[in-house]
């Protein structure tokens, strides 16, 4: 895994801008902490960080298609599972390697295919390739938009990079804010294209942007499609557990130490058992798998439920450690560790984004940080409740009667930081067409019952937006550690084959994950498959309640703060007792927190 940035303009000389390359390269160090290079030509400018995974002697980059005079240049993020297969194909075809990393398999597809490489591509990955010959940029990002890529237009062309904060490190782009920004980012809706910065935008998952002397062209490679669906129960269970564990074992490959997140829930066990099955059979019946849960030293006395929480879940995660037999070890967090300045900093600074969920985002970023001192690829278990119908929303006929976007019923708009009104943002109509154009893009079939219509759009909903927001989070807050994660429930044959299933198949035994569940036997105790669904967990500790609201009444002291925010609707918040603040309510004073951080470290212009 690794940080791509660069620009190409046909109106300038790149050779003669080697700081500005080095400056934006320098920002994506925490991405790839193992190596630097740049490549400068005439018209183009091509840099990299890297975090060495797979051959690491080997994967050197910007990579070149010859060491003298090249005509192809590419910088690449991520991580194609099926490289071995397509070099065998490209070696059919005549291409002869050199190394033995993913990297190159991309190079020399790109020589093969062209822009068409990307349908042959399995895995996560945003990448670069500038054509020497043909004075062309492409740019390509994975289908599920698991890895990141931004761009905004430079004077005669464009510049690109996997985070916004390496585009602010060329001259021409400055981080400024205006109202559709701040749209963007506070209606909570994970539109993809826009962002919350004036300017510059996100390549399209499943998408790729070409740029040549005629303009940036923009396309779609790949998209959802409702497909019709003939397998009985008994098939679909077995075809799901054989993509499920196809992806699995696709994505243990690494030339470095690797580990699963195992929080106790269906998702991350049946992915950790069939890892740990995979790894037995290629190192012998005494390999483990090291596996990590993260917890609070206050939540075996504090817990309590709230809306997206019905249990404790380090006792689960224990329980099935053991029953698969992994290397299991649980990273034990201070509550108030979660209100040190410097550790919210690291987490703001890391998204570019006023945008996240406070203590959980920063106690991902500290458990990233534990995990990086003894492996360097974690696997996960994300994407699975969007895949397999695992949200409380799925269930709801509140939700699936609501002409709105499921997740904002979840806890109201009590979660959304309120905005000053004086801005006159128009968020609520801003949402209802918004809406509207997120339903004109789902796929349906001709002979749809009313039912199965309605919950195609709402995984349609789940799997293009909600997901989307997951999936920066994972990616940011382990990049800002040097790790990389990856996410087997993303592989896109699994999604594409559970999208088509009908939803009486997805829930044939009255509840979430009916599939999974089943496909799941025997690789999980029963506790763990038939426990209720658990988001991430929070601290629950009263003295940490009591710090966030410190926080929020110290950002609400500045001016630029009470510009955006509305005093008036957080005053609730910051009255209410510690021990009796609502998990909604929290939720504002982190925001109001993290907007603090935000705008001190970014220093954005503000155009509204």
């Amino acid at each position: 895994m690794c940080g791509i940035t660069g620009w190409v303009s046909f109106h300038h000389d790149a050779r003669i801008q080697g700081p500005v390359l080095d400056a934006m390269t320098a920002t994506l160090t925490p991405r790839g902490p193992d190596a630097c290079g740049v490549w400068l030509g005439e018209h183009a400018a091509i840099g990299h960080r890297r975090l060495a995974v797979i051959d690491p002697a080997g994967g050197v980059q910007p990579m070149t298609d010859r060491p003298d005079r090249p005509t192809t240049v590419l910088s690449y993020s991520g991580e194609v599972y099926n490289h071995h297969q397509l070099r065998a194909e490209l070696r059919g075809r005549g291409h002869r390697f050199h190394t033995r990393s993913d990297t190159e398999v991309v190079l020399r597809a790109y020589a093969e295919w062209g822009a068409d490489l990307a349908d042959h591509l399995e895995g996560m990955f945003a990448f670069a390739v500038w054509d020497e010959r043909a004075q062309r940029l492409l740019l390509v990002r994975d289908r599920l938009g698991v890895k990141p890529l931004y761009w905004a237009a430079v004077d005669g062309g464009l510049a690109f990079a996997s985070e916004p904060k390496a585009l602010f490190a060329h001259p021409e782009i400055r981080p400024r804010v205006d109202a559709d920004g701040l749209r963007e980012a506070y209606s909570l809706l994970f539109n993809t294209g826009p962002t919350v910065w004036s300017g510059v935008r996100e390549v399209e998952p499943g998408g790729l942007l070409v740029l040549d002397r005629d303009g940036i062209r923009e396309r779609r490679y790949w998209r959802l499609e409702a497909e019709v669906h003939d397998d009985d129960r008994d098939t679909a269970v077995e075809r799901i557990r054989d993509l499920v564990g196809t992806a699995a074992r696709g994505q243990l490959e690494a030339d470095v130490p690797l580990c699963s997140l195992l929080s106790g829930g269906i998702d991350s066990t049946v992915l950790t058992a069939l890892l740990a099955d995979e790894l037995r059979l290629r190192e012998g019946p005494d390999a483990r798998i090291r596996s990590y849960a993260v917890d609070y030293s206050d939540q075996a006395e504090q817990f309590t439920g709230d809306v997206l929480r019905t249990g404790h879940d380090t006792p689960f995660a224990a329980e099935a450690g053991a029953f698969i037999g992994t290397e299991h070890s649980t990273v034990v967090l201070d509550p108030l560790a979660l209100l040190d300045p410097e550790h919210r900093k690291a987490v703001v600074v890391a998204r570019d984004s006023p945008i996240g969920v406070g203590d959980m985002d920063t106690s991902l970023y500290l458990l990233f940080g534990e995990i990086r001192k003894h492996s360097t690829v974690a696997l996960s278990g994300e994407a699975a409740d969007e895949v397999f119908g695992g949200y409380p929303w799925f269930h709801s006929p509140k939700a699936l009667n609501a002409a709105t976007f499921p997740w904002l019923l979840v806890t109201g708009d009590e979660a959304a930081m309120p905005l000053n009104p004086a801005l006159d943002l128009r968020i609520a109509e801003f949402r209802e067409d918004t809406y509207r154009s997120a339903l004109a893009a789902v796929p349906h079939l001709d002979d749809e019952t009313p039912a199965e219509h309605r919950q195609r759009e709402m995984q349609h909903l789940s799997l293009t937006r909600w997901l989307r927001q997951l999936l920066h989070r994972k990616d940011r807050l382990s990049m800002a550690q040097g790790l990389e994660v990856r996410v087997p429930y993303c592989d896109h044959r699994l999604v594409e084959y559970a999208f088509a299933t009908p939803w009486k198949l997805k829930s044939f035994d009255g509840r979430e994950k009916s599939l999974l569940r089943a496909a799941g036997a025997g690789l999980a105790p029963d506790s763990v498959l038939h426990r209720p669904k658990n988001h991430y967990p929070a601290t629950h500790h009263p003295n940490y309640n009591r710090g966030l609201q410190d926080l929020a009444r110290d950002a609400l002291a500045t001016d630029q703060v009470r510009a955006l925010a509305d005093e008036t609707h957080l005053k609730p918040c910051l009255d209410t007792p510690p021990d009796r603040l609502a998990w909604g309510h929290r939720l504002r004073l982190e925001r109001v927190v993290d907007l603090a951080l935000w705008l001190d470290h970014h220093r954005p212009e503000l155009a509204l």
